[in-house]
């Protein structure tokens, strides 16, 4: 089992951008593909963007196209997600979790971080 911790949310402006970073450790984080996925209260969990082992495959959310950017640095064992232009919608926990596939629902995936916590103000 992969154990993931986020970092990197808080509170910033409309317009503004964070980078959040999802390290992970033990398990096997190799051949993994790796998601965000977002919950804002009230509302159900929902992806956001995901990437394959190598990086050569990425997935966002059509509300997030053009805006997020999700990479991965293996040699750190981490997963990044740019979020620029952020909208006061985009308030929500963000979570990251390893899966097999580069699929865009929660089922998919199975080990997931506790989350951070990204606040976009108007």
């Amino acid at each position: 089992q992969v154990q993931l911790v986020e970092s990197g949310g808080g509170l910033v402006q409309a317009g503004g951008s964070l980078r959040l970073s999802c390290a992970a450790s033990g398990g096997t984080f190799r051949s993994t593909s790796v998601a965000w996925f977002r919950q804002a209260p009230g509302k159900e969990r929902e992806f956001v963007a995901a990437i394959s082992w190598l990086g050569t495959i990425t997935k966002y959310a059509d509300s997030v196209k053009g805006r997020f950017t999700i990479s991965r640095d293996n040699a750190k064992i981490t997963v990044y997600l740019q979020m620029n232009s952020l909208k006061p919608e985009n308030t929500a926990v963000y979570y990251c979790a390893t899966g097999r596939v580069i699929g865009t629902t929660d089922r998919e995936y199975f080990d997931w971080g506790q989350g951070t916590q990204v606040t976009v103000s108007s």
